[in-house]
């Protein structure tokens, strides 16, 4: 599976719209301005895949990208972007929930944490939350180049124990920089395996 050939499939309001899911479904979310739309560029080895912006909150929709039709890549809105009007606020977390426990399609939801950060209340209860809701999820650190690599791994040993009171297991975890593409290779080939798991 070449992850370059990935395109743009379409964007929905609503999850009503979705098709019967036909193929996996790799769901990418996060804080606002964690840095979502610059890893899903960097995997799919576009500059504009996913677009980016100096301000927080632009993902507004949920956006499907597909990959030569074998994969899904689901770009969702950022949680807890306070500087948006509280009613769109809500109708982005409303999105977010009903997409995350009615979608046929999911394989797991990436949940991005920035590592040049120490943990945020709002990842954390983000977490706990899929947690109670049996939502499949994996952790992606982001921004690992963004601090010096001690205090990045003290952030995400934080991080990592802050989580493990949620499960008796931890979810599957990647380190990785959308600017120095540190993790990246990693983190597509556990989707090709799990996919080959899945017999795709």
């Amino acid at each position: 599976m070449i992850f370059s050939k990935a395109t743009f499939l379409r964007s929905y309001s609503g999850v009503g719209q979705i098709k019967e899911a036909t193929v996996p479904e790799f769901a990418f979310i996060g804080r606002s301005n964690v840095g979502k739309s610059s890893l899903i560029n960097a995997l799919t080895s576009k500059k504009d895949m996913a677009k980016t912006s100096s301000k927080p909150g632009k993902t507004q929709l949920i956006n499907f990208f597909t990959i030569e039709d074998r994969v899904h890549l689901v770009d969702l809105p950022g949680y807890g972007y306070a500087k948006v009007s509280k009613k769109l606020r809500e109708e982005f977390e409303g999105l977010i929930t009903e997409y995350l426990l009615g979608s046929e399609g999911l394989f797991i939801v990436f949940v991005l944490i920035d590592a040049a950060i120490p943990p945020q209340r709002i990842d954390l209860e983000f977490i706990a939350w899929c947690g109670e809701h049996r939502v499949p999820i994996g952790i992606v650190f982001t921004k690992t180049d963004k601090k010096k690599p001690k205090q990045t791994e003290a952030h995400m040993t934080a991080f990592e124990t802050e989580i493990g009171q949620f499960f008796e297991e931890l979810p599957v975890i990647f380190e990785t920089s959308a600017t120095t593409k540190r993790g990246i290779e990693t983190l597509e080939q556990w989707i090709v395996e799990q996919m080959e798991e899945l017999g795709r």
